[in-house]
């Protein structure tokens, strides 16, 4: 399908389209600056196109259209490096580098995916989906480069970097530009910067000055310079320096990264084509000067107006109308459970003024947006910065305020040393509420929670709790806010909740302590979290045939309900625990516990049910389960080969 061509500028020649002659980058490396303009308009309106029909990160690709062609209009990419920090913003980078007859599966089961991936093309060669890495890897990459020319073979591959202004709040970003600024390795950084407010206006001076800053003849005289000062008394030279570093900060507002050894370049404006151009074959063909970070501006959404209006530029988006940017709306249908803890978190808030709440740059995934609202001096946005977040919570905690730290999953990976050292050696009470846990449809296994119960659950004194539905998720959240003697968390899915009558508040729950929902006498199922729906159908349909079953719903992966768990092991012929989690969690806990009181001697059937040993690319949540295997069928025939049924 052919996306609508936009020109690039009034003109009354007939145009003739330029993005159906691109199939890989090299294809594009000998259009005019004009057609490359031309090209740019084409893949916005392909990208915009594209996303309508499969949702996904539109705002983000939006905003980097021109730096893209740019950057494969001058890198010889896939030889030359191209890495996307996150890469929610590679639509446009996927339809130039021969994805774009398949740009209309993004984010579906067996499409392309949402981000970067090594395996899905040699343009893409590090795999990216969580913040700040690509510096990090961009220096491994031009340090193996600098390994292999040491030793005489040819390498002359250049590296690029591109990374956002938000990903730049990382500290991971910082400690990968100090060590390349110290390594004085060739590497390209492009600061992508839609946001901040650290630089002054762009414009034709501020392209001409970067154009010169860039230069081979400047970047030369710099070097000559720099070389003549070192004979100068020591006091002198350092004087000369920093006189040179200040009057290009002044100029430009590049000092910080000055000061962790990358030559600066910019501001430029990253949506016209006639800056970026010069600027970057500049920045290219500056071989011998170490890291360079040019430093660029653009503007989500650019080039879509429904988008531009957008408060968040559609940063994610459903299906939507392209002419009028209306997304596609789902039928009414239960709050999610995110809305839901957000809802429990303000009412515990009301009742206890010293509730305060952290995220990290992810206040309206987290639901924590309407806590500001309601509470806007007790929310702490920390930036894209876990570990950061985690240990700030730590230090609150020892003042006796009480922070909940909303975090994904799959981010809270990040601050796993800050949790174990600065918060849990120490026992303070810092309650995590851990969302997106499980899987998480077209996101993929980048951004599922698979690992948390293993994670957590391993650290001595920690309360986990995994509510089956909403109402018990309000019971979790008044049951943290009640812990002021160790670290507690609670863990719940994405998406929508199971649709209950709510309570009126939250109960506070007796710790370690879990509830028999079905009384049965051959089989017990002990489920922890929202797999107890499965459990409960699964009763069912073993009930029809002739199996009575038990079903329990565990609410703590930590601490066990000992009692519950030998009751159920000791009047039952087997027991299946489920989770939605990989192994090394509950289920092992459970073991670990019959084994020790040798309730695995007399030949109880025991059976943990978690998600397969492998990585469960990104599909439908209901295809996701399915090939998990947690679904109520799956458990009728773990229990039917089991009992030989």
């Amino acid at each position: 399908m052919n996306a609508p061509i936009v020109p690039a500028t009034a003109t009354t020649r007939p145009i003739t389209p330029l993005l159906d002659r691109v199939r890989i980058p090299d294809d594009l490396r000998n259009f005019s600056i004009y057609q490359l303009k031309q090209l740019a308009d084409e893949v916005r309106a392909e990208t915009i196109d594209a996303v309508s029909v499969t949702g996904g990160h539109l705002g983000a690709s939006l905003g980097v259209v021109e730096l893209t062609v740019a950057l494969h209009a001058i890198f010889d990419t896939p030889k030359d490096r191209l890495l996307w920090d996150v890469g929610h913003q590679t639509y446009p980078h996927k339809i130039l580098t021969g994805r774009r007859d398949r740009i209309r599966t993004l984010r579906q089961g067996g499409g392309l995916s949402g981000f970067t991936r090594r395996s899905e093309s040699e343009y893409d060669p590090f795999g990216a989906a969580h913040s700040s890495t690509s510096i990090s890897a961009g220096l491994g990459m031009s340090v193996a480069r600098d390994l292999r020319q040491a030793r005489g073979i040819k390498d002359d591959r250049h590296v690029v970097a591109v990374i956002g202004d938000g990903a730049m709040s990382a500290g991971m970003a910082y400690e990968a530009m100090n060590n390349a600024g110290s390594r004085h390795s060739r590497l390209v950084v492009v600061l992508n910067d839609n946001d901040m407010s650290i630089a002054p206006p762009v414009g034709a001076m501020s392209a001409y000055l970067s154009r010169l800053l860039s230069s081979r003849s400047f970047l030369g005289l710099r070097d000559l310079a720099a070389r003549m000062a070192k004979r100068f008394p020591k006091g002198i030279e350092r004087t000369a320096r920093r006189a040179e570093e200040y009057a290009r900060g002044m100029l430009t507002g590049g000092t910080l990264f000055e000061e962790l050894g990358f030559y600066y370049v910019g501001p430029i404006d990253g949506h016209n084509l006639d800056h970026l151009i010069p600027v970057m074959r500049n920045v290219r063909d500056a071989e011998e000067y170490g890291p360079i970070l040019l430093h660029v501006i653009t503007q989500k959404g650019k080039g879509y107006e429904p988008a531009e209006a957008s408060a968040d530029k559609l940063h994610a988006v459903s299906k939507f109308n392209v002419l009028t940017g209306e997304q596609a709306k789902a039928p009414p249908g239960p709050p999610t459970y995110t809305n839901v803890f957000a809802a429990a978190l303000i009412q515990a808030a009301e009742a206890d003024p010293d509730i305060v709440a952290i995220t990290a740059a992810m206040p309206s995934g987290t639901g924590l947006d309407k806590f500001a609202k309601r509470f806007p001096d007790r929310i702490f946005d920390v930036g894209i910065a876990e570990q950061h977040a985690v240990t700030f919570a730590a230090g609150l905690a020892t003042e006796g305020i009480k922070p909940f730290c909303a975090i994904y999953s799959t981010f809270l990976q990040r601050g796993y040393d800050q949790l174990v050292h600065d918060v849990a050696i120490q026992s303070l009470p810092v309650r995590f509420a851990i969302d997106r846990a499980g899987l998480v449809g077209n996101d993929g296994a980048t951004h599922a929670g698979s690992f948390d119960i293993a994670y957590l659950a391993c650290i001595p004194g920690i309360v986990l709790m995994a509510p089956s539905d909403e109402a018990e998720l309000m019971h979790a959240v008044a049951t943290l806010a009640a812990i002021d003697d160790r670290p507690s968390a609670v863990r719940f899915p994405r998406g929508e909740a199971t649709g209950l009558t709510l309570p009126e508040k939250g109960a506070i729950l007796p710790l370690g302590i879990g509830r028999v929902l079905r009384e049965g006498s051959r089989v017990a199922i002990l489920a922890l979290g929202p797999r107890l729906a499965e459990a409960m159908k699964a009763a069912d349909q073993l009930a029809g045939l002739g199996v009575s079953v038990t079903v329990a719903d565990a609410r703590f992966a930590k601490p066990i309900d000992t009692a519950l768990v030998e009751q159920l092991a000791r009047h039952h012929e087997m027991l299946v625990t489920i989770e939605e989690g990989s192994s090394g969690g509950f289920g092992a806990l459970v073991m670990q516990h019959l084994a020790w009181a040798g309730l695995l001697d007399n030949g109880l059937k025991f059976r943990p049910m978690v998600l397969p040993d492998r990585f469960i690319d990104h599909d439908t949540p209901a295809r996701q389960m399915i090939e998990a295997g947690l679904n109520a069928a799956d458990i009728v025939a773990t229990v039917s080969v089991a009992l030989k049924l």
